[in-house]
């Protein structure tokens, strides 16, 4: 009995000496990969892209408790300018979606197959990225019924989302420090966006002077992952302390003002062989406090966002 687990033993010690050098070449391997250059100043590849986006809003009560869930549902097509033969990126919304808390969901018709150009920065009548602001006036979901002014904003706001990660903090910037600027895993930069200050006027609902101050935002080159099989690198975002404001004209005489601060994190799934966004999820946590022009006047808000952005496959759009 004795010889027959001295036997099993060495077979085992001869099996580890074995596979040690194997171990140790397969993690040599992994080391040096990671201990690469990276560059991601090229452009990405060009092909038309299908995404969808979702965002979860979470409103929270003084003790912690739930108020209020609604989730904004998006699919989006891309087509590059030279495909589309335009002068700059085209976006069509296919759907917008809403869901208040986990049962009805609610389409916005006035965005279907709504079609935009993507202009990096603000145009000439300082909308953010060429966003017509006109779009989101007097919105309706497909009851016929008015969506309410805040709501109005979350939906315009979710383009937003979706453009400055997936284009300002995704693609190279075409000044400053941007990701093309992080060349091995572990290298952290402030990026060109950080403490810009885009303004949120919106209609006539969100008046002129409504801003979101961004804070420090650094970009990091957190390593490597998978998306699909896609061989991705995986970059952090970090906003640091931004600050708003909201000017929300009710009527004429009734003006409702919206101070606060908010703070989001987020990774960017970017494919190292296309240079195109697979993934994005990021989260921001918002406080703030509302003054109405009546007794009472001071509210006090925390909300929650968590977002996900897929880009698809071609059979799955």
């Amino acid at each position: 009995m004795k010889s027959i687990f001295q036997k099993s033993a060495l077979r085992l010690i001869c099996l580890a000496l074995m596979l040690f050098p194997v171990l140790v070449t397969g993690q040599s391997k992994i080391k040096s990969v990671l201990k690469n250059e990276f560059d991601f100043s090229a452009k990405p590849t060009q092909k038309i892209q299908y995404f969808t986006m979702e965002s979860t809003m979470n409103s929270y009560t003084p003790d912690g408790k739930t108020a209020e869930t609604f989730t904004l549902k998006l699919a989006l097509k891309a087509v590059p300018a030279k495909i589309a033969k335009k002068e700059f990126d085209e976006y069509t919304c296919l759907s917008f979606k809403i869901q208040y808390g986990d049962s009805l969901e609610v389409a916005i018709p006035e965005l279907t197959n709504w079609s935009y150009e993507f202009k990096n920065g603000l145009d000439s009548i300082n909308q953010v990225f060429g966003i017509d602001h006109r779009k989101f006036d007097n919105l309706k979901d497909d009851r016929g019924k008015a969506l309410r002014q805040d709501y109005s904003y979350h939906v315009y706001n979710t383009f937003i989302d979706f453009h400055a990660f997936c284009n300002v903090f995704g693609e190279p910037t075409p000044e400053g420090q941007g990701i093309q600027h992080l060349k091995k895993i572990g290298q952290k930069i402030i990026h060109a966006s950080a403490n810009s200050q885009p303004p949120t006027h919106l209609g006539d609902n969100i008046a002129e002077g409504s801003f979101f101050k961004n804070g420090e935002i650094k970009l990091e080159f957190k390593g490597l992952s998978l998306v699909k099989n896609e061989e991705c690198a995986l970059f952090g975002v970090d906003s640091g302390e931004s600050s708003f404001k909201m000017i929300m004209k009710m009527s004429e005489n009734f003006e409702v003002v919206t101070v606060g601060g908010s703070h989001y994190q987020g990774d960017i799934y970017k494919s190292l062989s296309s240079g195109l966004v697979q993934k994005v999820c990021f989260s921001e946590m918002v406080l703030s406090e509302t003054t109405l022009p009546v007794p009472q006047n001071n509210i006090n808000s925390v909300v929650e966002r968590n977002i996900v952005i897929m880009n698809l496959n071609e059979t799955q759009h």
